[in-house]
């Protein structure tokens, strides 16, 4: 709901506040006061087209901000914080500028945003009716969403059992066309895994074989060199035997321990010492039998090593086309089988797809016909409703009728065209609502069907210019009637020159303007009662302060009050 709007350098108006309130809102002033301006700046607000021309000389630029209250939870929430903008607890903030070279600028949450976004959040906001203004209700979407909330719960069934079908059919197309298209790419993939497959299948790789053969390999190239080393570091422990002096390691050790032993008892450091060389000269006798069974062990086998490097050279092969390790190398044959067995599962899986495919076909072709018969009831019921309310608003040859089109290809809300059509006089074809209204007219068949789509299709903001173009007397009284009954669920902004429409408002706002030809802050007034008679009155009579007038304004206040209440 709009709670203020400031609009600053549009048309005549200088810079004025409009301070808003629920229900019906009438905003009235003298012929070319600004009234109007005050729906362009709606328009200009929620997207409407800039015109640069409309921007008061000397100005540079026209300014509108408005102030609505959201829910936090809703759709508009949700788009604003997506857009990086934010609520001022569940306050937007929506400003719009046009600059006198054209330039369009708008802000939506303190953040800058597209001038679409604007527009597209209005659909959630506000339903503009002007002569100028792009109706939300001229677009064939809009209309086909709101026959199908006019027509009820029946249809709104199914209709979520035909979308869901038909999300579904649409999957399945899609996992069809592209088993078909890549078809060829998909036989030449299971090809290579087969084939790789094979290659690591007939070589039978074992978990960490690789390393195992490499330490392998090394060894046995360098058996020579190990059991050289392995029997001098023996002869260096144990001695020589084909030496005439022996020197060894253990010898040395033991001749050490001897000469320790003889006084360790005389200082217990050098007993300690002792032990130590004891210690030690038990694990030099095991190094040396270790070393001793080593050397032996220790045999060059030509034909091992190379059994050895013809095996690392098959699994080199198998690392440098599947992966680093062997370990690798089986984890590519894992997932490809995993990824073969999918595509040798095409077929298979395409003809189940096939089959859904009939049988969803089947399914929305009974849910769309049951779609197509529940709109053209609701359609049927909906034109006779309007009709009998446009013979009420000074319209009484006009006919409205809604036409549903059934298509051959399916949407995804069925194969229906739904399409709004007036036809003004007897006899004269139905042709769309753009074309068969003027835009007087146009505002009344609006107003028609927006009270008829009341509840069904509810907007927070109707904003109505011209609505009254054209009528009076008895065809103004059913004007005002309707638009307060609009306003029990919605609120409702009306610019109106008659006083049978100004009387049904719950609030009364007036244009006025200055001395100097503009409308400022103060030019735009809410009226209390005493000051809304003096105004009806002018509007009735042209003079505030005929007695005639005010009578006759306040037995219009009275007779609106009382078909308020009842």
């Amino acid at each position: 709901m709009l709670e203020e709007v400031r609009i600053r350098g549009l048309g005549v108006i200088d810079d004025a506040v409009l301070e808003l309130s629920p229900g019906f809102t009438a905003v009235t002033g003298e012929t070319g006061a600004g009234k109007t301006m005050v729906v362009t700046g709606l328009g200009l607000l929620f997207g409407g087209r800039a015109d640069p021309q409309r921007v008061r000389p000397g100005a540079g630029r026209a300014l509108v901000e408005g102030r609505l209250a959201v829910p936090e939870d809703g759709r508009v929430a949700e788009r604003v914080a997506e857009a990086g903008g934010e609520l001022d607890d569940g306050v937007l903030i929506m400003n719009r500028s046009v600059s006198a070279e054209g330039r369009s600028r708008a802000t939506l949450g303190g953040r800058s945003a597209p001038v679409s976004l604007l527009a597209y959040l209005a659909d959630d906001l506000v339903a503009v009716h002007g002569q100028s203004d792009q109706q939300r209700l001229l677009r064939a979407e809009r209309q086909r969403a709101s026959l199908d909330r006019y027509a009820g719960p029946d249809l709104a069934r199914a209709l979520a059992s035909y979308q869901a079908a038909y999300r579904r059919h649409r999957e399945v197309e899609a996992e069809l066309a592209e088993i078909t298209e890549r078809a060829r790419e998909r036989a030449q993939e299971a090809d290579l895994l087969r084939f790789g497959l094979e290659e690591i299948n007939a070589a039978e790789p074992v978990s960490g074989e690789d390393a195992e053969l490499l330490a392998e390999d090394t060894r046995l190239s360098h058996a020579d060199a190990l059991r050289v080393a392995a029997t001098t570091a023996h002869e260096a422990l144990t001695g020589d035997p084909a030496a005439e002096v022996q020197v060894d390691a253990v010898g040395l050790l033991a001749a050490a321990r001897q000469a320790l032993s003889a006084v360790r008892e005389h200082d217990q450091s050098l007993a300690a010492i002792a032990d130590r060389l004891d210690e030690i000269s038990y694990l030099l006798g095991d190094a040396a039998t270790e070393i001793a069974s080593y050397a032996e062990s220790v045999e060059a086998d030509p034909a091992r090593l190379a059994a050895v490097q013809e095996r690392r050279a098959l699994l080199g092969q198998l690392c440098r086309k599947y992966g680093e390790t062997v370990d690798d190398v089986l984890a590519w044959a894992e997932n490809a089988a995993k990824r073969l067995a999918e595509l040798d599962g095409d077929d298979d899986r395409g003809e189940a797809l096939r089959a859904e495919q009939a049988e969803l076909a089947e399914t929305m072709e009974g849910l769309a016909a049951e779609l197509t018969g529940l709109r053209a009831a609701a359609a049927e019921r909906f034109g006779a409703a309007v009709t009998a309310e446009l013979t009420e608003l000074a319209m009484p040859h006009a006919r409205v009728e809604v036409r549903v089109t059934s298509g051959e290809e399916f949407g995804p809300n069925g194969r229906d065209d739904i399409e709004l059509l007036m036809a003004p006089h007897p006899g004269s074809p139905a042709l769309p609502l753009h074309k068969g209204a003027s835009g007087g007219e146009l505002s009344r068949v609006m107003l028609a069907i927006e009270v008829v789509f009341a509840g069904a299709d509810p907007v927070p903001t109707f904003v109505f210019d011209e609505v009254d173009a054209g009528v009076g007397g008895k065809a103004a009284v059913e004007i005002g009637r309707r638009l307060a009954r609009l306003a029990r669920n919605s609120q409702v902004i009306v610019v109106t020159h008659l006083p049978q429409v100004a009387a049904f408002a719950d609030n009364h706002l007036v244009v006025r303007k200055s001395q100097e030809g503009t409308v400022t802050e103060s030019g735009v007034t809410r009226l209390d009662r005493a000051a809304r008679a003096r105004e009806l009155s002018r509007m009735l009579a042209g003079l505030e302060d005929s007695e005639l007038g005010r009578a006759h304004a306040e037995e219009l206040l009275s007779m609106a009050e009382r078909d308020r209440v009842g």
